[in-house]
């Protein structure tokens, strides 16, 4: 199930090159020590061409590098931040395997967001989590629980969006490291449950010039005067660059879907739809979290805080490659001086997304991956992903795909074994 072949070759190494190595080229300013495991030094690298020693056109560090080398070039740093939502198990691997993944038990029962009972019974491990995540070099913003049985959400302090990326692949790895020590199973499977809230993994984005200001923050002349051309009253919370970079988003969302839903069951958590808070649609916002793009921070109250937040990912993303395309497509918009054409979320009805006035997003990974590997994707193109990027990462999702197709789930079997 886990440890497979992919169906066809792709492209990093194939028959044609020998199955050849890469070169693993180590960033020395990554080192930390792992707490948990005698401090045994680490680092993380990054996977070069062995030929023109550049990176590969997958490597997560190197797609996040090259997008922030585009924001160098215009004079701006960008800044993430990530939020993981996830269910926890009071099972270890062999449980899980003995239980054949059913009946499995939560960490605590109930529905218990923000609770300062809960996280009690479990103290030692809630803090464990907390504490080492500090010594591992992952600084915290918030650790609470969250809505659903055995469910915490943590989110990650602001960072350069490379950090970013590092921090939130890092915590996965933390978080599942510190469980196995107390007996527990943390997962950031998108939809455990189909009749509960799924797992989000939201993403905070902003850019800041050489100053370290925000220059999505909407200026004092603008608010003064007004913008010409301002698409609507939501959009006097930013600037006209953040207005850009949000068009942008917007206008690329539904072909970069596979890099911030990456699984079979992210889309699971979409098809709920807003009844769970799961975007599923080409919509934004001002503090909208039914939006898929949140608008954050009026200028009256803190415009340095000024942010989007994309809430379609899951916490089954890669960060580097959910991070990459949020800052690809926003930097593009901004290139492009694309329009806000979208209606914010107070403009639209329900009615709007049954009559098509509404773009929906792709309710299946098929069917994303499909709309991101088209000729005219937006994705393909060079200022985004670029072909290589497409066309590896979509074979290895359409390997994904196939490997479902033909799969037989318990709810077939249910349904059909003794009707059919």
């Amino acid at each position: 199930m886990h440890d497979a072949v992919y169906s066809r070759e792709l492209l990093i190494s194939t028959r044609a090159n020998g199955y050849r190595d890469v070169l693993a080229s180590i960033d020395l300013s990554t080192f930390r020590r792992i707490p948990w495991e005698d401090n045994v030094p680490f680092f993380l690298i990054s996977y070069l061409d062995p030929d023109t020693k550049e990176p590969i056109p997958v490597c997560p560090r190197g797609v996040v590098s090259k997008i922030i080398k585009k924001a160098h070039s215009h004079g701006w740093e960008p800044y993430a931040g990530c939020e993981y939502e996830y269910f926890q198990f009071k099972e270890t691997p062999r449980s899980l395997v003995e239980k054949k993944f059913t009946n499995l038990q939560p960490l605590t029962p109930g529905m218990h967001g923000y609770s300062l009972l809960r996280t009690q019974l479990n103290t030692e491990y809630f803090h464990d989590l907390f504490n080492q995540s500090a010594v591992f070099q992952i600084p915290i913003e918030g650790h609470h629980t969250e809505t659903g049985p055995g469910v915490y959400e943590t989110a990650l302090a602001y960072s350069p969006a490379l950090r970013m990326a590092d921090n939130a692949i890092l915590f996965k790895f933390l978080a599942k490291s510190t469980g196995i020590k107390h007996g527990i199973t943390p997962s950031f499977m998108a939809k455990p449950w189909g009749d509960l809230p799924g797992c989000s993994g939201h993403i905070h984005v902003s850019l800041r010039n050489s100053d370290g200001k925000n220059v999505f923050a909407v200026s004092d002349s603008e608010l003064k005067s007004g913008r010409e051309g301002a698409a609507n009253e939501d959009t006097k919370f930013m600037s006209q660059i953040g207005e850009w970079f949000l068009a942008g988003v917007l206008d690329g969302l539904p072909d970069i879907m596979p890099t911030l839903v990456p699984t079979i069951n992210g889309y699971k958590r979409l098809v709920a739809g807003e009844a769970f808070w799961a975007p599923n649609a080409v919509t934004y916002g001002y503090d909208s979290r039914g939006a898929s793009v949140r608008i954050i921070s009026p200028p009256s109250v803190a415009p340095a805080a000024t942010r989007l937040e994309v809430r379609v990912p899951g916490a089954d993303m890669n960060p580097y490659f959910a991070i990459s395309a949020i800052f690809a497509l926003g930097l593009r918009g901004i290139e492009k001086k694309l329009a806000l054409t979208v209606a914010p979320m107070s403009q639209i009805t329900p009615e709007d997304k049954k009559s098509g006035k509404v773009t929906m997003l792709p309710q299946s990974l098929e069917e994303a991956t499909i709309r991101m590997m088209r000729p005219e994707s937006i994705a393909r193109e060079e200022s985004v992903f670029g072909n290589d990027f497409v066309d590896h990462f979509g074979g290895t999702r359409e390997h994904e795909v196939k490997l479902w197709n033909a799969a037989v789930t318990s709810w077939e079997v249910e349904r059909y074994l003794e009707l059919a």
